[in-house]
């Protein structure tokens, strides 16, 4: 999922289910099925970081987003709100107001099973900080802010415990984080002495001269260690899995204004990767898209807290965002992130 907010805050719905975006759009939180011609007006306003009065939306009074209104006029909504040359306006503006707006990308948020487990493994074996805790008993989940810098200045992780839950499911759409390290071989020794799990030991990568290891943590969610010098974003990467690498490098640039940095093509491993973002590699969290070749489908799981098992947040205007999502989602059928 892409969440939007406003500012670093969170207010994050941990219950929530992903989106299916195949054709139409399903919310288990509304209890309906949304087709691309209703998704502006139940698009989850509630989930884009602050909740937001539909009656703000593109200045349309309340009346005329109440479904009431709609079956009093007897008229399709897009008919009596949006025509066809103002949507055709609002498209251009968004896709504009996306290439100039700045913006970065905020923090990832996924669940674990066990979160004083997972923040210890965190600072004690990757070297992370606690930055906060918040706990929403009468929702029954807690939360934990971790990174290597403040909130407001890096991109970081958002655990999220929801009571009595001890396992997800991961799947196979989600990848791994990337971290940079100075010494991989030093983080990797530390945490085989800390009981971690290694799945690869340091060595240079298949096809190049970085260094890098992968280990798991507790709940089985992979980190990439990749040896770098002194960064200002050791917190660099998340990679996904896509079964259409154009399509997603398309979504991603129309809809929220990223770069396509580089790709590379590994005939010999049968995959292809994007890396994209909004600066260099070297100074930036970055996503990383791996298309396997022949691959067109992946199991999402349960395991993240936002629509399609990944959260990016970015310093939006939630007016414009709403339009722009909408719209991209309507161009891209799966709406894989």
């Amino acid at each position: 999922m892409v969440r939007i907010i406003p500012m670093a805050s969170s207010s994050i719905r941990p219950s929530l289910s992903p989106f299916r975006c195949s054709g139409g759009v399903s919310s288990s939180r509304f209890g309906v099925s949304l087709s691309p011609v209703h998704l502006h007006r139940h698009l989850g306003f509630s989930n884009l970081g602050s909740v937001v009065p539909q009656s703000q939306f593109f200045g349309f009074k309340a009346s005329k987003m109440s479904r009431t209104e709609e079956t009093k006029l007897g008229k399709p909504l897009v008919g009596n709100v949006v025509r066809a040359s103002t949507a055709a306006a609002q498209e251009t503006e968004a896709l504009e107001w996306v290439e100039k707006d700045k913006r970065r990308m905020l923090h990832v948020v996924y669940r674990v099973g066990d979160l004083d487990r997972t923040i210890k493994f965190y600072t004690e074996c990757l070297g992370m900080k606690l930055l906060r805790k918040r706990d929403i008993p009468e929702e029954r989940y807690t939360n934990a802010f971790l990174g290597y810098g403040p909130e407001d200045s890096h991109f970081v992780i958002e655990l999220t415990y929801n009571y009595g839950v001890d396992k997800y499911d991961i799947g196979t759409a989600f990848g791994h984080f990337g971290i940079a390290v100075e010494d991989v071989a030093k983080t990797v020794e530390l945490v085989k002495a800390k009981g971690g799990k290694v799945t690869r030991e340091p060595g240079p990568v298949k096809g190049g001269s970085t260094v890098i290891a992968f280990i798991e943590d507790p709940d089985g969610y992979k980190f990439e260690l990749l040896e770098r010098g002194p960064t200002p974003e050791p917190l660099c990467q998340v990679m996904l899995r896509v079964g259409d690498l154009d399509r997603s490098i398309n979504f991603y640039e129309k809809a929220f204004g990223m770069k396509l940095l580089r790709t590379r093509d590994n005939p010999q491993y049968k995959y292809t990767i994007a890396m994209m973002g909004y600066g260099p590699e070297d100074k930036n969290a970055v996503l990383e898209l791996t298309y396997n070749y022949g691959v067109t489908d992946y199991d999402k799981g349960n395991a993240y807290a936002q629509v399609e098992n990944f959260l990016l947040s970015f310093h939006f205007s939630v007016k414009k965002i709403v339009f722009v999502t909408a719209f991209s989602m309507f161009h891209d059928s799966s709406c894989f992130l």
